[in-house]
């Protein structure tokens, strides 16, 4: 298992839309808020246009699978290894969420 997200995570969309994390969540690891797959997740500054052209960025994340090991106030957290989905406005898959940067000190091994 990877590495835990937290909220000074680095995410992108796959067209290098900036993924930006809300948690309600109070435990906290590694100096920073634990992520959850419950918590919210919106994506700005995506440029993605269908042809046409049509702007269809991506605005936000779901979390298709989360930490298998680790949960916390009951939902599953998220790791290196979870799979996120990026979304546009009207619900249509645009890809996966790229990680590109999280804490090393705590992981789900």
């Amino acid at each position: 298992m990877g590495s835990t997200l937290t909220t000074s995570s680095q995410m992108s969309c796959p067209h290098a839309g900036t993924v930006n994390a809300m948690s309600s969540n109070t435990v906290v690891d590694a100096g920073d808020t634990v992520l959850r797959s419950t918590d919210t997740f919106t994506i700005s500054n995506c440029t993605f246009t269908l042809p046409g052209p049509k702007p269809s960025p991506c605005l936000k994340v779901q979390w298709l699978i989360g930490d298998v090991k680790v949960s916390v106030a009951g939902s599953p957290a998220l790791s290196t290894d979870s799979l996120g989905l990026c979304l546009s406005g009207d619900m249509i898959p645009q890809g996966m969420v790229n990680i590109t940067s999280t804490q090393t000190r705590v992981s789900s091994t």
